[in-house]
């Protein structure tokens, strides 16, 4: 018995030790792997530019600006703030591709992804190395100017006034105005100049009598006239199928009138 106690006793003892060294194995490769962690740069903490503010800030020059280029018939030029290449996120957005409300993918590695922000965040993490970080190229930074908080619906327009920070977005504005559409330039600039400081400009004072994008801009097809369009065009078949059935009773019966008066005439007596 007391062979057999000591035997068991060096079994356990040698069990012991080997589960011991397999889990301080298994520490040490979870310290090594959480070390490699920290130790990735994160890209996205070097870039210092707002994705979704240069988003909106884009979506307010193509709808509130570049119909009225298109009218003119005017090229912005590279100089000016407001041109797409100097959007940081432009070449990135333009690689997006949205196949369904939930089905976004990739189109520089093809991965779809279930919601736009998954996919930011994959170009965040993935494709950093297409941006162009060297240059200022930021354009959530003309967001005090185009009125971003506006669009986005920000908590900040309930704020009280600020002269200081309304001075500065207004001074912006104007410089951009002067920058992107010089009235030396010739007719097209000058007006498109004019229309600057009105859709944009004029708006940037503490009365807020005057809002932003007076001038209007890219014409929106609403969501109840397709509905009432694509209700009209199912509804018109239908419409001209019962006009069809009730013509054909219609005549049928005029009809039965003419093979009964015809049959009374020849009953009469003569």
């Amino acid at each position: 018995m007391g062979r057999g106690a000591k035997a068991i006793t060096s079994i356990l003892l040698i069990e012991f030790l080997l589960l011991y060294n397999t889990v301080s194995q298994q520490g040490l490769e979870e310290s090594a792997a959480a070390r490699t962690l920290k130790q990735e740069p994160h890209h996205t903490n070097e870039v210092h530019c707002s994705r979704e503010r240069s988003k909106a800030a884009w979506k307010i020059i193509e709808d509130y600006l570049m119909p009225f280029l298109e009218e003119e018939g005017f090229q912005i030029s590279t100089k000016c703030r407001l041109h797409p290449d100097n959007d940081l996120f432009r070449d990135q957005e333009q690689h997006k591709i949205c196949l369904d409300v939930n089905e976004w993918r990739c189109g520089y590695c093809k991965k779809s992804f279930r919601a736009e922000n998954f996919l930011d965040q994959h170009f965040d993490n993935r494709h950093y190395n297409l941006l162009s970080v060297n240059q200022s190229k930021c354009l959530a930074d003309l967001c005090g100017a185009l009125h971003c908080d506006f669009v986005m619906n920000s908590k900040s327009l309930k704020a009280k006034c600020n002269p200081a920070a309304v001075a500065r977005n207004r001074h912006l504005c104007e410089s951009l105005a002067d920058s992107c559409f010089p009235i030396t330039q010739g007719p097209s600039a000058s007006r498109l100049h004019e229309l600057f400081l009105h859709q944009f400009c004029d708006a940037h004072t503490c009365s807020r009598k005057n809002k932003p994008f007076p001038k209007g801009g890219k014409k929106q097809t609403s969501i109840l006239y397709m509905a009432t369009s694509i209700l009209i065009l199912m509804l018109l078949p239908i419409f001209y199928l019962l006009y069809y059935l009730y013509q054909r009773e219609m005549n049928r019966g005029t009809q039965v009138l003419r093979r009964v008066s015809q049959v009374g005439r020849k009953t009469k007596p003569s």
